[in-house]
């Protein structure tokens, strides 16, 4: 629901009519918007109250299965179809600058089940599925990592909130020459939204600035007024004590040392989508909105990506008498 609901308070500010279709109830669907409750694990049953015609149809389904089913009866009814798929369908994430012609991977075949470790190949078998129903009618937009107030992976709200907390000295990873690409939820539902109206076609990635991790660090403590000390840590280190990387429990969220087949993956080239309007927010100014969500969900609350307070201090201590 995160670039869900961003996507329909634009629309609904652009003063279009929004329908939305989930599992459940939505309890924080922005005011004017139409909820449809339907599981898309009935079939083609799920889309009984939408059979009509639209002018848009915005999809960020993973399981390919379930984007047929909507292809099967939505797809005929939409003068212009957005299907957001994702830049882990790429198949060679470790060349930087690479762009929308580089080699995707296999699509997912119809006999294997849609799950977290096969995402991008689900991705891919989604795209092609759109592709062989709409033609010149679709749009497949592919973003990196999407960031903002409410993200549900705790991602890029860790470093400022870990900051703003202020509590003994702060862990961060050495990364050297590592950098970090995101692009904020308002950024990429504005630019949907125009993308919709001018009824644009093709292929693009929709990525952020790439930043060095420096730089990155230094605006996620900046926007907090805080200067808490930093103890820079070694990546080979910290990969040996177990620390994970990128996201989930025990990480270090947007870090992937160097070396792991990434090197590329925080370089994506977006300039296509810029060349078609897309416009982004300065990254300092991205991380003073997620504080502030941060502040007012709890700085102190359990989080799913990142270091626990008592996890950071041992490590901190061993690094010291290692």
């Amino acid at each position: 629901m995160f670039l869900s609901r961003a996507l329909a308070q634009e629309f609904l500010e652009r003063g279009h009519h929004v329908t939305c279709l989930a599992r459940t109830a939505p309890t924080n669907l922005p005011e004017g918007a139409r909820a449809v409750c339907a599981d898309r694990n009935r079939g083609t049953d799920a889309y009984d109250d939408v059979r009509t015609q639209w002018d848009a149809v915005l999809d960020v389904a993973t399981d390919p299965l379930r984007v047929r089913e909507a292809l099967r009866v939505l797809g005929g009814r939409a003068r212009h179809w957005t299907y957001v798929s994702s830049c882990s369908v790429y198949a060679d994430q470790n060349e930087p600058d690479a762009d929308e012609s580089h080699e995707i991977l296999a699509p997912l075949i119809e006999t294997e089940v849609s799950s977290l470790e096969n995402y991008g190949a689900s991705k891919s078998a989604s795209e092609s599925a759109c592709r062989l129903i709409l033609g010149d009618r679709l749009l497949v937009v592919r973003p990196g990592l999407i960031v903002g107030p409410g993200d549900p992976s705790d991602r890029g709200g860790y470093w400022p909130a870990r900051f703003a907390r202020s509590a003994g000295s702060v862990l961060v990873p050495a990364a050297r020459g590592l950098r970090a690409q995101m692009i904020d939820v308002a950024d990429l539902a504005r630019w949907l939204v125009q993308c919709v109206e001018t009824r644009l076609t093709g292929t693009m990635n929709a990525v952020g600035e790439s930043y060095p991790w420096d730089h990155v660090i230094d605006a996620a403590c900046g926007v907090t007024g805080e200067s808490p000390p930093r103890v820079v840590v070694e990546d080979e280190w910290l990969t040996a004590q177990g620390v994970q990387p990128w996201a989930g429990d025990r990480s270090l969220p947007l870090w992937i040392p160097r070396g792991q087949g990434f090197d590329g993956f925080a370089r994506r080239s977006g300039s296509l989508a810029r060349r078609y309007g897309l416009s982004l927010t300065p990254l300092e100014m991205t991380f003073a909105g997620v504080l502030a969500f941060e502040k007012r969900a709890g700085l102190d609350r359990d989080r799913r990506a990142g270091l626990h307070l008592t996890d950071e201090t041992l490590l901190i201590k061993q690094w010291a008498e290692r």
